[in-house]
């Protein structure tokens, strides 16, 4: 079930959105228009930072080329300030969902960063655990046994099991 918290993470998001139109935390969006950044690309860094971390995310904006500025840019905007900012879902639901659409893909290298993603959003080991065996039922078991693999190493590093 949603938290308050899970409320509270995914209204401060949306504020930022909804910063097009006024201040959010002390950053004017116009000013922030001005100097090369929109109010959708400062929401999409908030909630990135939010659910994966600074460290990650520093390092993907210190591993950006000029070849992959235009696809870091797209995943901030697109999936971080136009999709995990809209009210529909709690952050919650939206890392169940990406576990399992990442399960099914088979997307090996995302899967251990949404394991960490979801501990931060509430979920607990358990709860992930029941994500991957249901996706297994209709991705496949190939895929879920890949999956629950990377999830109990992540969590064992992260001292969650």
């Amino acid at each position: 079930m949603p938290t308050d918290d899970d409320h509270r993470a995914d209204t401060t998001a949306r504020d930022g959105v909804e910063a097009l139109h006024g201040e959010q935390d002390g950053v004017d969006a116009l000013h922030a228009e001005q100097n090369g950044v929109d109010a959708l690309h400062a929401a999409g860094m908030r909630v990135r930072r939010e659910v994966l971390g600074d460290e990650h995310v520093d390092r993907a904006v210190a591993g950006t080329t000029e070849f992959t500025r235009p696809f870091q840019d797209y995943i901030t905007r697109a999936a971080w300030g136009s999709v995990w900012t809209r009210d529909g879902l709690d952050r919650r639901t939206r890392s169940c969902l990406t576990l399992a659409v990442l399960t099914a893909l088979r997307s090996h290298g995302e899967i251990a960063m949404h394991v960490r993603a979801a501990i931060g959003n509430g979920l607990t080991p358990a709860e992930i655990s029941e994500v991957l065996l249901h996706t297994g039922v209709y991705a496949g078991v190939p895929a879920a046994n890949e999956a629950f693999a990377i999830a109990q190493r992540t969590l064992a590093e992260m001292g969650e099991i």
